[in-house]
């Protein structure tokens, strides 16, 4: 299992592609059997970063497992994946198969320092 943000993953990837590793970084994160990409979505990404994430989904589909945290709903990716055929096809190959959970509008983390605070 591997945990990163997804702007940890993305700058891991486009400096791959920089130094033209980009083909050993990719086999590298085909064979983990987990991957948790925390955070999509708190900024948008650039074109670039956007194909070189959708590389790394579309490559597990079907073979190994995916967790995507975010803060958006589906209808709010296209604000990170702002070309619209990519920000579908990332969406398509995430949700196959899938099990989609959401936790509602209130940060998890959020509602349990609140739970603290009033303990106190």
């Amino acid at each position: 299992m591997r945990f990163t943000t997804a702007a940890a993953l993305v700058n891991q990837l486009v400096e791959a592609q920089r130094d033209q590793s980009l083909g050993r970084m990719l086999a590298r994160w085909s064979r983990v059997e987990l991957i948790v990409i925390d955070e999509l979505g708190y900024v948008p990404l650039a074109d670039v970063a956007a194909e070189l994430l959708f590389q790394v989904i579309a490559d597990r589909a079907e073979k190994a497992a995916v967790i995507v945290t975010t803060n958006l709903p589906f209808s709010e990716w296209s604000q990170v994946f702002t070309n619209a055929r990519l920000c579908k096809a990332v969406i398509d190959r995430l949700t196959d198969q899938a099990h989609s959970i959401e936790t509602g509008a209130e940060s998890y983390g959020f509602r349990i320092t609140l739970r603290k605070k009033r303990r106190e």
